[in-house]
């Protein structure tokens, strides 16, 4: 089979969809790999690396699309490399078509077979190619909802951690899979106050033999996610449901009842978002503001660390 790997072309997406040793391993098995030039560059991964690994490396996106019969990308297709399909190409990349009608609709007209990583599950119902993914966005998170927080970005001004004589800001996350559990960890080890919620209480048991008790767990429901919510500095959504689209589980009166200048990050936006406020932003300009609080809704948050994402 003719593999072919272009380069990524969403606005700051700097990660890449293989690295010389899975190029290596296709080989192996017979196949060839095509990879445009300088695909791998943003991941610290030169050209010379995947032609050591036995890749021919092309000049142009089209000669990628127009010999490969699986390409390989990172994000979804965009609008000129829609141009760019042919009838019957396997099409595997991370997809999110539960939020996205549109692009649905596009690989249907070009009759492409689209794989979506975000889809694929093991026999346990775990999502082998998404978990590394929330690992990162989990992670970064925290990060990205303490900068969120600070005055210049229109936030209360809040440290995370606090100091002495101060309180640490209250973090609450809504879900406690993967993505969540990695917030979690990253939060109460900056020191902030944090509550999870979730509605699988062996989730919520484990997270808080793990932390030590250093960590809130709540039961989740209308009820408690409002009060939870409406008392937080900095809010992470983090819901999933495997190939559908994320239900939203804030909506605007609540928003509106969440401290001025408080921090909403929605990790789910990719799948359409856990609030009724959110709507995708860029790495470029990653925050607005709706009835004061600071929104993060970045669609693809592990492209800002893309050494370690790939």
């Amino acid at each position: 089979m003719q593999i072919g790997v272009p380069k990524e072309i969403k606005t700051d997406e700097a990660r890449v969809a293989l690295v010389p040793s899975g190029v290596a391993a296709f080989v192996a098995h017979g196949h060839a790999v095509i990879v445009e030039q300088g695909a791998g560059a943003g991941s610290g991964v030169p050209d010379q690396a995947y032609r050591d690994a036995g890749a021919e490396i092309v000049a142009i996106a089209r000669e990628v699309w127009d010999r490969a019969e699986m390409v390989i990308k990172v994000k979804e297709p965009l609008g000129p490399e829609l141009e760019l399909m042919r009838p019957g190409q396997i099409i595997f990349t991370y997809l999110h078509l539960a939020s996205d009608e549109a692009l649905t609709k596009a690989l249907v007209a070009k009759r492409v077979i689209g794989v979506g990583y975000e889809t694929i599950q093991l026999d346990d119902g775990s999502l082998p190619l998404l978990v590394p993914m929330s690992e990162v966005a989990g992670r970064l998170a925290v990060q990205k909802g303490a900068h969120a927080l600070e005055s210049i970005s229109g936030g209360r001004g809040v440290l995370l951690s606090g100091v002495s004589g101060v309180k640490p800001a209250n973090v609450v996350i809504l879900g406690a899979g993967v993505a969540g559990s990695n917030a979690c960890h990253i939060a109460v080890r900056m020191g902030a106050r944090v509550t999870i919620l979730d509605i699988n209480p062996a989730k919520l048991r484990y997270l808080s033999d793990i932390m030590g008790g250093h960590v809130t767990t709540v039961m989740s429901n209308r009820a408690n996610i409002d009060e939870e919510v409406s008392d937080a500095d900095l809010v992470i959504g983090t819901i999933l449901i495997a190939g559908a689209r994320t239900p939203q589980l804030i909506d605007e009166p609540l928003i509106k009842r969440m401290r001025e200048g408080s921090a909403f990050v929605d990790l789910a936006i990719d799948q359409g978002g856990c609030s009724t406020t959110s709507h995708p932003t860029t790495h470029r300009d990653p925050f607005y503001t709706v009835h004061g609080v600071v929104h993060y809704c970045v669609t693809n948050i592990p492209g800002a660390v893309p050494r370690t994402s790939t």
